[in-house]
């Protein structure tokens, strides 16, 4: 399995691709950098700014299936990194709930392991209303048994996160905030989640 090509491709809004981080590597590209694989790993991030996750629940098979390998020879991931524009365009957490349960469910279907990124903390207004979706996020999550990362809790009051963001305009962090994003996925079970070894992390 080890020796197997990797292809990965993260599916989300802005956030996934690192607006606001001067280094342009926001935590996809953080992550990716303290992963070792035996051979070099594909990642493709798949972002479309101001998406709900009911716009990426019609897109996101259409756009992986070109990327991902058709063989059984290659290893198909997902990850699926969450907004917080379900907040901010009025969308109900069960219709949130159920736009991630048809993802991953496709997803199991088509025999792609996911991983799921939840939205963190963003204007101060919309807190309890961005901490209800990530929890309603996590259960879908665990309900499939899909790892899923609650950026959330610890970084609404976390003052370098806060900070961070407070210099982008308080929509976007900067390096710090998608260090401390990077430094949750990689302690939440991605290193498991691929079959690899957890050593490299710090």
């Amino acid at each position: 399995m080890q020796d197997r090509e990797v292809r990965i491709c993260v599916v989300g809004d802005e956030l996934a691709t690192g607006v606001g981080d001067a280094r342009a590597l926001g935590w996809t590209g953080r992550v990716v950098a303290r992963t070792h694989f035996s051979r070099p790993a594909m990642l493709f991030t798949l972002a479309v700014p101001g998406e709900t996750s009911t716009q990426l629940g019609a897109r996101w098979e259409a756009e992986t299936a070109s990327r991902f390998g058709p063989d059984s020879e290659t290893e198909n991931r997902l990850v699926v990194a969450l907004g917080r524009h379900d907040v901010a365009s009025g969308l109900t957490v069960a219709r949130s709930r159920l736009n991630l349960a048809n993802i991953l469910d496709v997803a199991d279907a088509n025999r792609t392991a996911a991983f799921v990124v939840g939205p963190p903390p963003g204007q101060p207004a919309e807190g309890h209303r961005i901490a209800e979706l990530s929890d309603a996020f996590a259960d879908v999550a665990s309900r499939r048994r899909v790892p899923y990362v609650d950026t959330y809790t610890p970084l609404a009051q976390h003052e370098q996160w806060l900070a961070d963001l407070a210099q982008g305009g308080g929509t976007y962090p900067g390096q710090a905030g998608y260090g401390l994003m990077a430094w949750l996925v990689l302690h939440t079970g991605w290193h498991a989640w691929l079959g690899l070894p957890q050593d490299e992390v710090a």
